[in-house]
């Protein structure tokens, strides 16, 4: 993954940051994911080969692993009530948490499905693994 680093939303890296993965081609899913560690946002992209990544951001190697998603409006989400969903879902079929791993999310609409509907759609990962019983 192709990291903006440590930071908060309205610092210059995460505008460079911003500014760089949108220039690459956009496809049917979004490539840049976002988590926060309990201090800082992390911004990542999806490395490919032969991607120009500037010398600002470091490529690094990031956990992957199975994960439950879930989707809602961006910034309207009522996160109890989505973890409690997520909870049963991974109790009813022999999952649990894996709290190895950060929680991911993503926004997954398109500036003119953004423009018809009026807000934004964000896809939630939460990192589970099969349940040790």
């Amino acid at each position: 993954m192709v990291s903006s680093g440590a930071g908060m939303f309205g610092e210059e890296k995460f505008h460079h940051f911003e500014e760089w993965f949108s220039t690459q081609k956009r496809g049917i899913f979004p490539k840049d994911f976002l988590y926060f560690d309990g201090n800082s946002f992390h911004w990542l992209y999806m490395y490919e080969a032969g991607l120009d990544v500037p010398s600002e951001f470091e490529i690094i190697d990031f956990p992957g692993g199975l994960y439950a998603a879930a989707t809602d409006i961006d910034q309207q989400t009522d996160m109890d009530a989505m973890n409690t969903e997520v909870d049963r879902f991974l109790r009813e079929n022999g999952f649990e948490r894996d709290k190895a791993r950060p929680q991911l999310g993503n926004v997954i609409t398109s500036p003119a499905a953004q423009a018809a509907m009026g807000y934004e759609q964000m896809n939630y990962y939460f990192p589970i693994k099969i349940k040790n019983t």
